[in-house]
């Protein structure tokens, strides 16, 4: 397996664009944030999906999630998302460049952030979402662990939307074709997390199938 592991040569980490997926946030010229995830990225640039979706020139802020802050402008708008140059000076890209190694090499070697803890199927995988509106949905929990959830629903809120799943507290961090996967704002107690995910109904509210 080591023979897949990317180079780390000068000129390969300058320019080699690696496929990422990062959840993070992004400010326009409006000053509005809005939440995004990257598809690709490169010390140069990256390509962000977002529902929002800036102008062509438009200078942005972009907060990531393991790397941080960067800025650029929108260099190119596509469906569903735009890409970003990355205004950065070269010390800033060699930290990139080291940054995007080291998390293409952990995705390569099966060495995900969110396979540090084991994930199970809970025995009673009905629980409920309720979105930061008050809509209230009911949804199967496909698969757990303490740190997030894999969770079949038929809505899909926007890529950081905060959430509660049964009595927890967490936020949308991808999307998939039977629904969503959320990481809890706390690390969870085994023993404890069934119960948890169960929670109690609210009252009153329609809950959707």
């Amino acid at each position: 397996m080591p023979t897949h592991i990317l180079p780390l040569s000068e000129e390969k980490r300058r320019h080699q664009r690696v496929n990422v997926n990062l959840i993070g946030r992004f400010m326009l010229s409006d000053g509005e944030e809005y939440p995004c995830q990257t598809s690709n990225m490169s010390p140069g640039g990256v390509a962000l999906v977002s529902s929002i979706i800036g102008r062509k020139g438009e200078r942005i802020i972009v907060y990531l999630d393991e790397i941080g802050r960067l800025e650029g402008v929108i260099a190119r708008v596509f469906n569903g998302g735009f890409a970003v140059q990355i205004h950065a000076t070269e010390r800033k890209r060699d930290k990139l460049a080291n940054q995007l190694t080291w998390l293409a090499n952990r995705t390569l070697l099966g060495m995900r952030e969110d396979r540090r803890h084991e994930r199970v199927q809970p025995r009673n995988p009905s629980s409920h979402i309720k979105l930061p509106d008050g809509r209230t949905y009911t949804c199967q929990v496909i698969d757990m662990s303490i740190s997030g959830a894999a969770v079949k629903i038929d809505v899909r809120p926007a890529l950081g939307t905060e959430v509660t799943l049964g009595r927890m507290r967490a936020r949308v961090v991808r999307h998939f074709p039977e629904g969503i996967a959320v990481q809890f704002a706390d690390i969870q107690n085994s023993r404890a997390l069934p119960h948890r995910l169960a929670g109690d109904d609210p009252k009153g509210i329609a809950l959707s199938a």
